[in-house]
Order: C-alpha cells, then sequence, then structure tokens
C-alpha cells in the first residue's frame, strides 16, 4: 500500500523523527504506485506554486517553506523554520526508488535547523 502524504512541523519529511506521524495534515492511500505517483505530481505542483522555497530529495519526499513562517520553540529558545512536507511512501517508509527529475530539486539552500529536542 502505497501513501501520499502533506505534514507542517519543524522537519523536513526527510528525517522521520520518533513522533512524525503527529504532524501529518492529509493523507491519501493507493494500491498501485502509478496512482499514488500521479497524486504526488498534483500535489507537489500545487505546493511549489504557492511557497516560495523548496528541497527536494530524489525518493519523492519534498520540503516547501516561506522565510519567516517560524515558530517560536522554548526548549531551543530559538525560531524554528516551519515546512509543508509532502512525501510518497510505501507501508509509512520512505520508497527506495528515484523521483523523476523534474521532481527532485532544489531552489534554496535555507538554514536547516530543526528542534534540538528531537
Amino acid at each position: 500500500m502505497y501513501q501520499v502524504i502533506t505534514m507542517y512541523g519543524d522537519n523536513e519529511p526527510w528525517w522521520f523523527f520518533e513522533d512524525w506521524q503527529a504532524d501529518i495534515e492529509e493523507e491519501k492511500t493507493f494500491d498501485c504506485l502509478e496512482d499514488a505517483e500521479r497524486y504526488y505530481i498534483k500535489k507537489w505542483q500545487e505546493l511549489s506554486s504557492t511557497y516560495e522555497s523548496i528541497n527536494t530529495k530524489v525518493n519523492y519526499l519534498a520540503a516547501f517553506w516561506n522565510e519567516g513562517d517560524e515558530r517560536w520553540c522554548e526548549e531551543c529558545d530559538e525560531d524554528l523554520q516551519q515546512y509543508k512536507g509532502l512525501a510518497l511512501l510505501k507501508d509509512y517508509q520512505a520508497v527506495t526508488f528515484e523521483s523523476h527529475d523534474d521532481f527532485a530539486k532544489r531552489n534554496d539552500c535555507s538554514k536547516p535547523r530543526c528542534c534540538k529536542a528531537n
């Protein structure tokens, strides 16, 4: 079973920290990869037109963000960038094959920060 999920939170979707699923905003489930990939591409296009910055991995993992979209972290004593994450997963694990070149790009070298409590 394949899932395409969107998340929102402190971390890019490839970190898979302990409680990563708590950041899931939307989840769609698919029986076949082709349907999941079509939906992922549609969501990728929507998000890439909405957010200023993007960083993607070659295995259908993408982070989108706008500078200044931050939240204060008491434990870190600093502001943390907030990311919209998009992922195509198989059984809630990152897929091991590569996406098309169009969806594996990086257009920003922002300061990657994550909560020090993780």
